[in-house]
């Protein structure tokens, strides 16, 4: 008699899935639970099913349904989030693959073309422009002008920088290590200037908690003393720098990722060679560095008509 084949269904194996991604794969919880989501999506779509009855023709119908999906409000998919869940399968059948479990083969699935989004990014007169607006009359003010000295100076990511503490900061050697996105480790290099500020906030700070940068809203002060409480949020960074780009005159959207954006910008623009500032930004795969080319491609026009026009 031959051995019966063990069928492995699909909704059994999503979080053996998702926690090797978090404790093989070394990525974040938030990871983990952005592709359990997907998945649990794709188990909706095909019902119960065992991981073998998966095939081209599952793949092209679920496609297509996710390109006609619609929520509750009518909202349709866009192409990257669409990209996400088709990125999210093709890693659960490499799992299944590694773990000998007969499936569709992982490069079956191709992912539909993206356009990325223009980058937007501040010239170094519209940075100069947004920071005569603060005020520095305040111990807000100090810290207001701290945050985009150092998000312009270090490429940060809003998420990394209001997660500092501060004994992360080595305003002396003006460089320290950050921890980003998939749990990995880089260093940052700060300018005087942005050294400067940081000291000078901290200088102004008589409250012995933790954060290096905390909130002084009224409310948070009212509710706790406590440190991670009193630690400023992505949202509240996001409409300082918006409020300032503002009175500057400045009609572009501007967030704290366009500072990470000036700040790579003008890495390439004063002659720093594309894998620097893959490190430096933090970027796993250099086609992600590669975005800034399509700006410094303009630059490049403007040297060539500035010295090489007759």
């Amino acid at each position: 008699m031959t051995k019966e084949k063990q069928k492995y269904f699909l909704p059994d194996l999503i979080y053996d899935f998702a926690e090797s991604i978090e404790v093989e794969g070394g990525r974040s919880t938030r990871t983990a639970e952005n592709y359990t989501h997907y998945m649990q999506r794709f188990n909706d779509f095909v019902g119960h099913i065992t991981v073998d009855e998966i095939t081209t023709e599952t793949i092209r119908k679920y496609r297509l349904w996710l390109n006609r999906y619609e929520n509750a409000n009518g909202e349709k998919l866009g192409v990257m989030t669409q990209s996400y869940h088709l990125i999210a399968l093709r890693g659960f059948l490499q799992y299944l693959s590694k773990r000998d479990i007969t499936s569709l083969p992982p490069n079956k699935i191709e992912l539909p073309k993206t356009h990325r989004k223009q980058v937007t990014f501040l010239h170094v007169d519209e940075i100069e422009r947004l920071i005569s607006e603060i005020k520095t009359d305040d111990d807000a003010g100090l810290r207001d002008r701290a945050i985009i000295e150092l998000l312009f100076s270090s490429g940060l990511r809003v998420s990394e920088l209001v997660g500092l503490d501060r004994d992360h900061v080595n305003t002396k050697r003006r460089e320290f290590m950050v921890r980003g996105k998939g749990q990995k480790d880089r260093p940052v290099f700060i300018s005087e200037a942005a050294a400067e500020h940081v000291e000078n906030y901290l200088a102004v700070r008589t409250d012995s908690l933790v954060p290096l940068f905390i909130s002084y809203s009224r409310n948070v002060q009212a509710t706790s003393t406590d440190g991670d409480f009193r630690r400023i949020t992505p949202r509240s960074v996001q409409r300082m720098v918006s409020k300032y780009a503002k009175l500057a005159g400045i009609t572009k959207h501007v967030s704290p990722h366009t500072m990470r954006h000036s700040f790579a910008t003008d890495l390439l623009m004063n002659g720093a060679d594309i894998r620097s500032v893959q490190n430096m930004l933090g970027h796993s795969d250099i086609s992600t560095t590669q975005v800034y080319t399509h700006v410094t491609d303009e630059h490049l026009k403007e040297v060539h008509d500035k010295f090489h026009s007759r």
